[in-house]
């Protein structure tokens, strides 16, 4: 014992009390018992026991020799660390080793140990954790600092720190493990790129899932240690990103994964990488870019970064990126700009440049995602998108490609879904978008079938869900239709219309299929099929499928039922679902993932199944409008004045009663309309008329109680109403009554004896009224008009002028200000026509006098009588008058045969008229009778003189509409009227395409043309140089502007013979050259003056008379008038 205790000295290692020499001659159980106390005497030891740390001096060496270092047992090396650390606590600040070797075979001994800390349930826990909290609480390792190869010491013991911690471990341990690495990190100088790496590496996506806890450990330490290891971080990356050494570390292709979560951990950690991220936003290399916007976009977006506030430079060089050159990058910025609205409400303002410009990106990818980036953000908040976001959305409605336009108009849908109808943000947001629903509507006018199905489909999903309660549906209908702009309602009106009419097609088909099978009647079929066909997405397979179906349908007898009952006008909202339900179910193959037939018969299905109308639906529609009429509705909290409720309510059911009249009968809802024709609102009553006489067929037979109340009133409506009621009226009792020849005359008796033409306030209804009833019943009313005509339409009222007009010298005036015997006298001038369009025939002669008389209206500038007593406004509106009635004469056949050159003329010159107001009215008249078929095509060389109308958008207007809607027939019709500007106005719209060769038709027409004389005056020399002229000028703009009309003529021309007289004798000399100045015949003088907006009339007071030229020679020319007259009968 006293041996033991010899001093250090002599080189005897001395042992604590009790505790005999360690060596490898005792077993493994007493090494460790043995070791057990030593621990336990180092344990006491402090700093300060200088006598006993130069005692056991000897042993503290012992302890590092190489058996305790490389002991096999666990227990062993265990207890030897703890000593260990506990030496190099009690002989701090010097540690008794002095090789560095030893040092370091010490250290990373002990690193090793550290492993133990890993299981927690261990019986030797608490021995590991003292070992950690030593040193960590001594800084123990700080020692290193001094060896040359400390880092790979530090290494082991970060590695071996991450990978042992784990969710057993409580705070003490990971403070304990903070600790002693944040003092290897803050007390060092500088962390090394492999030091780095296995903190970092446990930030990478795949690490960070693997192990949670050492992804916190090295969080935490980095926040800890931001001021010292940035800089560390800061070269990390520049010597990746800016000059490309991806080989200074592992992580270097795990770049943008890590500036991510060190931005996440703490911003200051990037404070020098951030300009380095600016740079590379620049680089040459388009996916090099992609990857740092991807990264960029994750940072500017995430929910609490204030990066874009902080690093305006960045931001501002990141929004570039929206116009960087390649696809994928502005593809990204886009997706990024979702994230962001939502996120940072504040960068909207920034965004929205950016967005506008890539809302027109070359790219429909692009186009698209910009849509649904302010969608979803709309969807999530309505403030989070300002008014000019929305308006790129609203833009991209017409945008050329399918895809885009159905997202921005899905989108809006369901931002007005949610806003505008379920009022998920209060009114204030509603009323932002409330011009969303008038947009949808207006894409109907859209030439694109895809686009009106999808408005349809909107219409039924979002706009009024047809899943909502008939009740709910009605009110969401009723006032919608009040609150839509015009255009909307008309589009709206078109939809219904369409959808009818495709219902009725269906009907016909179905009918045919009644019929027994033969040639003629498969025809018929193939032409309903064709028509159907066109009213459905993609044509061509839309073709095919319909035969495929029209197959079905002949083979299927119950699918025919069903199809029957969905179509038949008495079908209910609930039973038409059955129905499609029912004809799907029987067209669905299961094995088929797709199947684009049964697609493409559910397009046609939704068209013609009525999902909102039904009886119910109008019973519910009326009482809508009764409550309106008593004031007990929701008007004003639906954000509509009561009258408007009523008008448009009206409004809405006359429309439906075109499209849906079955479901008006009944006696209810007819009481109802009674109540509106007993009210002050004329608009109202007339509206409500004209349902009676679009629904009112059974009234006679099966509700004679309501027939009994109506008539008097219609009686009453025809004598004394308004003009529009008045006709409506006398319309309705034609429609609905089988006595109606009793009942129209009463009404035309006393009417006919009381016209005065002194009061002539009190002639306008019935003048309308006694002109409709001899329009619809010509045989028992034409004769005893014609005197009513001739002594006291002509003679009386239109041959005089009672009262002196306002000399004020303005060219129109409001319909209020115009006198009561000007608007008399343009009603006579209506019903002197509809007299004539009732008769149909002229073997009275009767249009000849009618259309001289209107002739002269139009000569004499309005004032028939020339008197100069009528003011300058209302010979406006009796030119207008006069040039429409020859206008609707020409529409019936009998009629056009008779009117003459230069009636036709006159009538044509009144689109160059002096008043604005009456060249647009009256162009606005030609174009609907156009576009309808009614009149003869030579009407369309009318518009050929708008080159003279001084107003640009006129003239731009009627080239657009008429021009280009039909080229081929244009020169033809009236070359005569081509004179310089009408010359080029119409030819330069012709020439910009040769569709079937048609500049090479225009050239031989026009040298047909230089061939014939004016067979207006075939006599007159100077007339016929002039046409010849025209056509020189004509010739010379076509070799001109094509190189293509020299080829040959698809067709031989055929020239009217009522204007071009075909002779065989040419102009020799070139009339070009000629001084000469022809006088032009006295009509068409007109054509060649400029004109005027406000100023003198132009026109010559002469009437020429001249018989239309015939032309044997020509026997096609008769089919080709009758086809003019094609009309759509």
């Amino acid at each position: 014992d006293n041996h033991s205790r010899k001093p250090a000295g002599d080189g005897k290692i001395v042992y604590p009390p009790g505790v005999k020499e360690i060596t490898d001659k005792i077993s493994n159980d007493e090494v460790v018992k043995r070791l057990k106390m030593v621990v336990k005497t180092y344990m006491d030891m402090d700093q300060d026991s200088e006598e006993e740390k130069q005692q056991y001096l000897g042993l503290a060496l012992h302890l590092a020799s190489e058996f305790f270092l490389r002991n096999p047992n666990k227990d062993v090396r265990l207890l030897v660390a703890c000593c260990l650390a506990d030496i190099f606590r009690i002989y701090a600040p010097e540690a008794p080793y002095t090789s560095h070797d030893k040092l370091k075979d010490i250290f990373l001994f002990i690193t090793r140990q550290l492993k133990g800390l890993e299981d927690t349930k261990s019986p030797q826990f608490n021995r590991y954790f003292y070992l950690l909290e030593n040193l960590a609480w001594v800084k123990s390792y700080n020692i290193c600092f001094e060896l040359e190869d400390c880092n790979e010491i530090f290494i082991q013991l970060f590695k071996t720190l991450f990978s042992v911690i784990n969710n057993s471990h409580n705070q003490k341990v990971q403070m304990h493990m903070m600790d002693l690495m944040s003092s290897i990190i803050m007390e060092g100088d500088g962390v090394t790129q492999e030091l780095l790496d296995t903190i970092l590496i446990n930030l990478i996506p795949a690490h960070k899932n693997l192990n949670k806890q050492a992804y916190d450990l090295a969080k935490t330490l980095l926040k800890r240690t931001v001021q010292t290891i940035e800089t560390c971080i800061a070269n990390f990356f520049n010597q990746v990103l800016v000059m490309g050494k991806s080989s200074v570390s592992d992580l270097s292709e795990h770049v943008f994964d890590l500036i991510q979560e060190l931005f996440a951990i703490d911003p200051l950690l990037l404070t020098s990488v951030m300009p380095q991220l600016e740079f590379k936003l620049k680089s040459n290399d388009g996916e090099e870019r992609l990857a740092v916007v991807r990264l960029l976009a994750k940072l500017f977006g995430a929910k609490d970064s204030e990066l874009a506030t902080q690093n305006r430079p960045l931001w501002q060089c990141f929004l570039g990126r929206f116009n960087d050159i390649h696809v994928p990058v502005r593809l990204e910025c886009v997706k990024f700009a979702s994230h962001c609205l939502m996120n940072h409400p504040d960068l909207a303002k920034d965004l929205t440049e950016y967005l506008k410009v890539r809302s027109h990106d070359p790219e429909e990818a692009i186009r698209h995602d910009v849509i649904v980036t302010i969608i979803n953000a709309g969807k999530k908040d309505l403030n989070l998108v300002n008014d000019q976001l929305l308006g790129f959305v609203r833009e991209r409605t017409l945008d050329k490609r399918w895809r885009v336009r159905k997202e921005a108009m899905m989108g809006l849908a369901q931002l007005y879904k949610k806003y505008c109808l379920h009022h998920e943000a209060g009114k204030e947001s509603a009323l932002k978008i409330s011009w969303i629903k008038d947009k949808l509507l207006h894409i109907y006018y859209q030439n694109s079938i895809d686009d009106k199905l999808l408005v349809e489909k909107i219409f039924a999903q979002y706009m009024v869900p047809h899943s909502l309660d008939t009740e709910e549906k009605m009110k969401c209908l009723y006032y919608l239709y009040a609150c839509l702009d015009t255009n909307a309602v008309k589009a709206l009106n078109e939809m219904w219309k369409c959808q009818n009419m495709l219902r009725g097609l269906v009907r016909e088909l179905l009918d045919l299929h009644k019929l027994p099978v033969s040639e003629a009647n498969n025809t018929a079929m193939f032409g309903k099929l064709m028509t159907i066909a066109k009213n459905l997405p993609d044509a061509g397979k839309a073709q095919d499928f319909m035969k495929k179906f029209n197959q079905v349908l002949g083979e299927d007898e119950k699918l025919r039922v069903q199809l029957e009952t969905l179509i038949s006008p008495t079908c209910s909202c609930k039973q038409a679902e059955l129905c499609v339900r029912e004809i799907t179910r029987k067209l669905t193959f299961p094995k088929q993932p797709t199947n684009p037939f049964l697609e493409m018969v559910k397009f046609l299905l939704e068209r013609i199944a009525p999902v909102h109308i039904d009886s119910e639906a109008i019973s519910a529609l009326v009482k809508l409008l009764n409550k309106s009429i008593e004031g007990t509705a929701d008007d004003d909290e639906e954000g509509v004045t009561p009258d408007t409720a009523i008008r448009s309510g009206l409004e809405l059911l006359k429309v439906l009663s075109f499209t849906h009249p079955t479901a008006f009968h009944s006696a209810e809802t007819y009481e109802s309309l009674l109540q509106c024709l007993k009210m002050e609102d004329d608009k109202v009553a007339e509206a409500a008329i004209q349902i009676f006489r679009n629904t009112g067929q059974k009234i006679e037979t099966e509700l004679q109680q309501i027939r009994s109340t109506l008539i008097p009133i219609l009686h009453q409506k025809a004598k004394r109403g308004t003009p529009h009621q008045a006709k409506q009226a006398v319309h309705c009792i034609h429609a609905i009554f089988n006595n109606k020849e009793v009942q129209l005359a009463q009404i035309f008796e006393p009417l006919s004896r009381s016209l005065n033409a002194d009061v002539p306030e009190q002639l306008i209804t019935p003048l309308v009224s006694l002109g409709h009833i001899s329009m619809l019943a010509p045989d028992q009313f034409a004769s005893p008009m014609k005197s009513i005509v001739a002594n006291f339409i002509v003679k009386d009222l239109l041959m005089n002028d009672r009262s002196i007009g306002n000399k004020n010298g303005k060219l129109w005036t409001t319909d209020e200000e115009v006198s009561p015997e000007v608007l008399a006298k343009v009603q006579a001038i209506k019903l002197l026509v509809r007299w004539l369009l009732g008769m149909k025939n002229n073997q009275s002669k009767s249009a000849n006098s009618t259309l001289r008389l209107l002739s002269a209206m139009l000569v004499s500038e309005g004032d028939l009588t020339e008197q100069k007593k009528i003011s300058k406004s209302d010979m406006s509106r009796l030119r207008l008058a006069a040039g429409g009635a020859i206008m609707k004469l020409a529409q019936e056949p009998c009629y056009h045969d008779i009117i003459t050159p230069e009636q036709f003329q006159l009538c044509g010159l009144v689109i160059n008229d002096e008043c604005y107001q009456v060249r647009q009215i009256f162009a606005q008249k030609l174009h609907l009778a156009l576009v309808k078929l009614l009149l003869p095509l030579e009407y369309l060389a009318v518009f050929a003189l708008c080159a003279k109308d001084p107003v640009k958008e006129r003239r731009a207007h009627a080239r657009q509409e008429y021009i280009k809607q039909n080229p081929l027939h244009f020169l033809q019709w009236k070359i005569y009227f081509y004179i310089k500007e009408c010359l080029w106005f119409m030819l330069e719209v012709l020439m910009t395409k040769n569709e079937n060769n048609s500049h090479a038709f225009l050239r031989k027409m026009v040298e047909n043309i230089k061939q014939t004389k004016d067979a207006q005056c075939p006599d007159d020399a100077k007339a016929n140089e002039k046409l010849y002229i025209v056509c020189d000028v004509a010739l010379f703009v076509i070799a001109n502007k094509s190189t293509a009309c020299h080829l040959e003529s698809p067709k031989e021309p055929v020239l009217p013979t009522k204007f071009f007289l075909i002779t065989n004798s040419l102009y020799i000399s070139s009339p070009l050259s000629s001084s000469t100045q022809p006088k032009p015949p006295p009509v068409l003088a007109a054509v060649n003056k400029p004109l005027t907006v406000p100023g003198r009339r132009i026109f010559t007071k002469t009437t020429t008379s001249s018989d239309t030229a015939s032309n044997a020679s020509s026997n096609s020319n008769s089919q080709l008038s009758s086809s003019a007259n094609n009309k759509n009968r």
